[in-house]
């Protein structure tokens, strides 16, 4: 096992940090026969470029991804992370304004606490967030601060200053679209990037579905049956783009009516009225067309279909559930 001493320099382009989803390389680790531990955000005082709870993830040969800081201090924090997993002893690291460590100072002149610890046991904690993703369930990783033991709770308790630290996991935001358009084609092949999961609805559509969807995430039944076995959570938007105004309706109806945070139809502000007087002759309530988007997306002065899909992917970032 690589020694802090002999830790390569992180690389000079941070991709590490493009993602806060650790849980693709924590598998890869695994099935790499690695070990690895967790470092979190624990502590803020005064600014952070990284909200409470981010985390970093350092493997046993170095590796990193996710990032605690705006790069002030991974690359001392991937070293800890290393040692940490040679004696196994959790370390609560503490960096800016006042700490310590005064050759590691942070530009936007706050203070921050990483909590640096081995995860005991990789293929159990890869399992149990697997698990949650799969079943599109909230978790939530207890840790306690002074001895880095660490347990996963599907309740969501709360986190205990200095004592226990409470880092809550949701499922991935999903997507579903209704369409065969360019705008449809566009959103599906954007939102990945968001970390977004999709799924088309296209009735009647081509028995092949277009390149960036797998064919599980095809769904080409009539639209009465898409529906019925449509799985619509907290976690979940609706977009309809399908230029078929009983359709976008349909669609829309079934969307209002469930948990989904966001519904969006596309099309001209001209439509708004009366689409606004369908759905409420259809009976939904005042109340519940305040998560409805008409038009879709958020005025960016978009054109062309990349421009609203981007649009329609920062309103859904804007209203994502906390």
């Amino acid at each position: 096992m690589m020694g802090p001493d002999r830790l390569a320099p992180l690389p000079q382009w941070p991709e590490y940090g493009l993602t806060d989803d650790l849980l693709p390389i924590l598998e890869t680790w695994l099935a790499q026969g690695k070990q690895a531990a967790l470092a979190t955000l624990v502590s803020i005082t005064g600014s952070s470029p990284r909200p409470l709870g981010s985390e970093m993830a350092i493997s046993s040969s170095g590796d990193v991804q996710g990032y605690v800081s705006g790069g002030c201090v991974e690359a001392a924090v991937a070293a800890e992370a290393l040692q940490c997993l040679q004696d196994r002893i959790p370390r609560l690291l503490d960096y800016g304004a006042g700490s310590p460590v005064l050759d590691i100072q942070l530009t936007c002149g706050g203070r921050i606490s990483i909590f640096v610890r081995p995860i005991a046991n990789l293929a159990t904690h890869v399992e149990a967030l697997r698990n949650a993703r799969a079943g599109r369930q909230a978790i939530a990783l207890v840790t306690d601060l002074q001895t880095g033991i660490m347990h996963f709770a599907h309740t969501q308790p709360l986190s205990e200053e200095g004592k226990i630290f409470v880092r809550h996991y949701s499922p991935p935001l999903r997507i579903v679209v209704a369409g065969g358009d360019p705008v449809t084609l566009a959103l599906l092949k954007l939102a990945p990037q968001f970390n977004i999961e999709t799924v088309l609805l296209r009735p009647l559509g081509p028995a092949v579905p277009p390149s960036m969807v797998d064919a599980e995430h095809y769904d080409r039944r009539r639209l009465t049956e898409a529906l019925s076995d449509l799985t619509l959570d907290r976690w979940t938007a609706v977009y309809t783009l399908t230029h078929d105004a009983h359709t976008d309706l349909t669609i829309a109806t079934n969307a209002l009516n469930s948990d989904a945070f966001c519904v969006g139809i596309l099309g001209s502000r001209r439509k708004i009225a009366g689409r606004l007087a369908t759905l409420k002759a259809a009976g939904i309530a005042t109340d519940t067309l305040e998560k409805l988007h008409l038009p879709a997306g958020l005025d960016i002065n978009a054109r062309n279909p990349m421009e609203i899909a981007l649009s329609i992917l920062s309103q859904v970032t804007a209203y994502r559930p906390s």
